[in-house]
């Protein structure tokens, strides 16, 4: 859908652009990406940070990770106990504040991968659901 402005300027809706499947290069140096505008084909160069980019992943909701770096100070939980939503799992301190991690969903625990006093990085696994 375009919609015309005031000064006749148009603006596209996000919708409105299609992805084609047509990815070409050109010697190995440049790779373009065809888009669709209108049935208008339209070539566009794909930068070399583009490509590098890491690809999405969605998040597994089976899996409570580290959202920072730090120190595990307390685990209140255990492998196999049942746990209900807003109960207390970990206390993991960085930059001198303890942050708590609280159950999300009643689930079970299938396994604890950190004990109290281990330095996690960011993005680590520290429990596993069933």
């Amino acid at each position: 859908m375009i919609m015309t402005t005031s000064d006749n300027s148009k603006s596209l809706n996000l919708k409105d652009i299609k992805l084609s499947d047509e990815v070409s290069e050109n010697a190995g140096l440049e790779v373009f990406q065809t888009l669709i505008i209108e049935d208008v084909k339209y070539k566009t160069r794909l930068t070399k940070k583009f490509l590098r980019r890491k690809p999405y992943q969605p998040i597994d909701p089976l899996k409570v990770l580290s959202f920072i770096p730090g120190t595990i100070k307390k685990i209140y939980t255990k492998k196999g106990k049942k746990v209900k939503a807003g109960e207390k799992l970990i206390d993991l301190e960085a930059m001198k504040m303890v942050n708590t991690i609280f159950a999300d969903e009643n689930r079970t625990i299938a396994e604890i991968y950190i004990k109290e006093g281990d330095m996690v990085p960011k993005n680590q696994v520290l429990i596993l659901y069933k």
